[in-house]
């Protein structure tokens, strides 16, 4: 059918209206008066059903509209005039979310941040599951919470070691980690022997990742052998498999060939080095069992994953998962689509408070122009596995979809890396300086005579060998460089990712926007409705030295500590006493000296700043709403720290040191905080 659509919108310079329907975009029309149509002689009754508008700036989304229309067809020639439909009043966001709690007007939640992993129950087997969930969910309805964070819950099996810990080093970006399964409810029998394992790994104060790993996974391949053909030949197995058989499939196979050559790493394969469906098909024809285990594996941990998300829903608490920046260069999705990855680059971050030395994740880079080219179809796919469990996500190092910090393979150092993409310095521009090119800059590995200015250089000899006026040019070429010279070209960069990213799910997007930040990323992030992240010890205005609170803007997640850090007792310990002492006269309004340690009611003041915040969501660690009770915060305030980013090898082994069903029956701490909840209208 031919339609002729019509709206009315006031455009700048430069920008222009395109209708979107069925997959595809229309460019309509500019008329006087600040109208814009189009026609379009191929329209269906199903595209009509479902179609919006989006404004557009040289060719980047930089608007669109909240909800889309529906309309239904007339025969003959349709003619339609459409009002923009903007942000219901009271309203701050652009798209709709799979749950309507983040678009009551005003909402404001309280939320407990801690890795799964970490959970401790009865029940459980040396390690958290995601049946632990259901407990922690009613902790949390409890002392009137909404919103559960968990670290990256997917599988990172590369070694069968404790490095393998690593929570956002996986082997697949929708493959689900074997350790958090509940043995029990997926069929293994409480033998003597299983429930003195389970004792055993119980009692341990951390996690032994290893001993949990190897011992779960020999009781489900005993598991398999004598109920997986019953399993596999369920209509739920089928239903799964045809819902998931893009990277299911993949993802088997590769796991198989991993044990089976006794590494991740797909380029020692021989023939199975490059993926091709035709191989992978042949492979598993010859090792149906070896593979078909790990499917059985995936089927039971998604069905009970959304069995947790269902009790959750219930109870009125949602997710938040964590969408990590990085794929390692040893997973299915790096064989399986080994163009969408720069393999020679690796991804890391400059030097920051974390680290002096930067950080190198070992990340191979993304070729985002190859992922482009289908509309970022693997993006979308991942991001729609994840919508799957939860309702809200954590966009880790959400600078890296404006730049990100590359460092060219075989260098370790973060220092010997450059932003990509960029616009680095010819020599020409340098050598017009008076500037030594080799020892104050790096060649682009990529662009061969274009140079970038070494990150943190100003601590070296080769930088202190310069006369004066030297560094003072190079400290303004320097500044120049890393502060203003990007913010334009950063900012298209990220707006012709996020938009289309973000309006794939309904999920509450949270940006990780720490580091050195450039000045774009706000305004970007505020266009899409992005919620900030706000630490009070990491201020984002460098003229201050603590956050505070009550000025957080109201789009944010504010929190005292992540698990790059330590928890609020931790760093009042660990933290030079002087800038603790400015804390607790300035931001506390204590009088005298400091005390050593973060008291009880230190700490619930603290906390209580941020439940008092403007912020949309306050989600603390467990460990310091914990430590606003004497009796029930841990003895060892420096055993809490779940990361340290500045080593490469960290164990990631936190467990909670209370059970949850302890943790439940503790009704005059749980009382208490629920109070505080309700009585900052949270």
């Amino acid at each position: 059918m031919k339609a002729f659509f019509r709206i009315e919108y006031k455009t700048a310079w430069g920008e222009n209206l395109q209708l979107v329907a069925g997959g595809k975009k229309f460019p309509m029309t500019y008329n006087e008066g600040g109208v814009w149509t189009v026609t379009i002689d191929k329209f269906t009754a199903s595209m009509l059903a479902d179609y919006g508008y989006e404004l557009t700036r040289d060719g980047i989304i930089v608007r669109q509209e909240w909800k889309n229309h529906s309309r239904k067809a007339a025969k003959g020639e349709n003619s339609f005039a459409d009002n923009w439909i903007d942000v219901p009043e009271g309203n701050c966001f652009v798209r709709e979310h799979s749950t309507s709690m983040f678009d009551r007007p005003g909402y404001r939640g309280a939320g407990t941040a801690i890795p799964v992993f970490s959970l401790r129950s009865e029940e459980d087997f040396g390690v958290g599951e995601f049946y632990d969930l259901k407990k922690m969910v009613d902790w949390a309805a409890a002392t009137g919470q909404g919103i559960l964070q968990l670290l990256p819950i997917n599988d990172t099996t590369m070694t069968h070691t404790w490095t393998d810990s690593y929570p956002y080093n996986a082997n697949s970006t929708f493959a689900l980690h074997p350790q958090f399964i509940n043995l029990q409810a997926a069929g293994v029998k409480q033998t003597p022997s299983f429930k003195k394992m389970r004792n055993e790994l119980n009692s341990l104060p951390q996690v032994d990742y290893e001993k949990v790993n190897n011992e779960k996974t020999r009781l489900l391949k005993r598991l398999f052998s004598t109920e997986g053909g019953q399993v596999l030949d369920s209509e739920g197995y089928k239903d799964f498999l045809e819902a998931n058989k893009t990277w299911l499939l993949p993802y088997a196979v590769f796991c198989a060939l991993r044990d089976e050559k006794g590494t991740p790493d797909f380029n020692e394969w021989g023939s199975y080095a490059k993926y091709s469906a035709r191989k992978a098909a042949e492979y598993y024809a010859e090792h149906k069992d070896e593979v078909d285990f790990h499917c059985f594996v995936q089927y039971h941990l998604d069905k009970q994953l959304k069995e947790v998300v269902a009790y959750a829903h219930a109870r009125g608490v949602v997710f938040k998962g964590d969408l990590p920046i990085g794929v390692s260069r040893t997973s299915a999705d790096a064989w399986c689509f080994p163009k969408l990855f720069n393999m020679d680059s690796q991804a890391g971050a400059p030097p920051d408070a974390f680290s002096a030395d930067g950080q190198n994740w070992g990340f191979p880079t993304y070729n985002w122009d190859e992922m482009a080219k289908d509309g970022y179809a693997w993006w979308k796919a991942r991001l729609r596995k994840m919508a799957e469990y939860f309702d809200a996500f954590r966009i880790d190092h959400i600078l890296g979809f404006f730049r990100i910090w590359e460092i060219p393979v075989p260098e370790k150092s973060g220092l010997m890396g450059h932003f990509s993409p960029a616009l680095p310095y010819t020599e020409e521009e340098i050598r017009t300086k008076g500037l030594p090119l080799e020892t104050l800059f790096i060649e682009d590995p990529h662009k061969k005579g274009y140079w970038h200015p070494r990150i943190s250089i100003q601590n070296t000899d080769a930088f202190r060998c310069l006369n004066d006026g030297q560094k003072w040019v190079f400290n303004q070429l320097y500044d120049d460089f890393f502060y203003r010279r990007h913010n334009d070209f950063w900012k298209q960069q990220a707006l012709r990712k996020l938009p289309d990213l973000l309006s794939s799910t309904g999920m509450l997007a949270c940006g990780e926007d720490l580091g050195m930040i450039p000045a774009c990323v706000a305004s970007v992030m505020d266009s899409q409705r992005i919620l900030s992240l706000e630490i009070q010890r990491m201020p984002k205005d460098p003229a201050v030295e603590f956050g505070d609170p009550m000025r957080y803007p109201m789009l944010c997640v504010c929190t005292t500590s992540t698990h790059d850090m330590s928890p609020v007792r931790a760093w009042w310990e660990e933290e030079d006493r002087a800038l603790i002492q400015r804390f607790y006269n300035n931001m506390l309004g204590r009088q005298g000296t400091a005390p050593a340690n973060a008291t009880a009611d230190i700490c619930e003041q603290i906390i209580r700043q941020h439940l008092a915040s403007p912020a949309m969501l306050t989600i603390l660690p467990l460990q310091d709403w914990l430590a606003m009770d004497a009796e029930l915060r841990y003895d060892h305030a420096d055993q809490e720290r779940i990361n340290i980013p500045a080593n490469p090898r960290h164990y990631w082994r936190y467990r909670m040191h209370r059970t949850l069903e302890d943790l439940l029956s503790q009704h005059a701490f749980n009382e208490k905080l629920r109070e505080m909840v309700k009585y900052y209208s949270r």
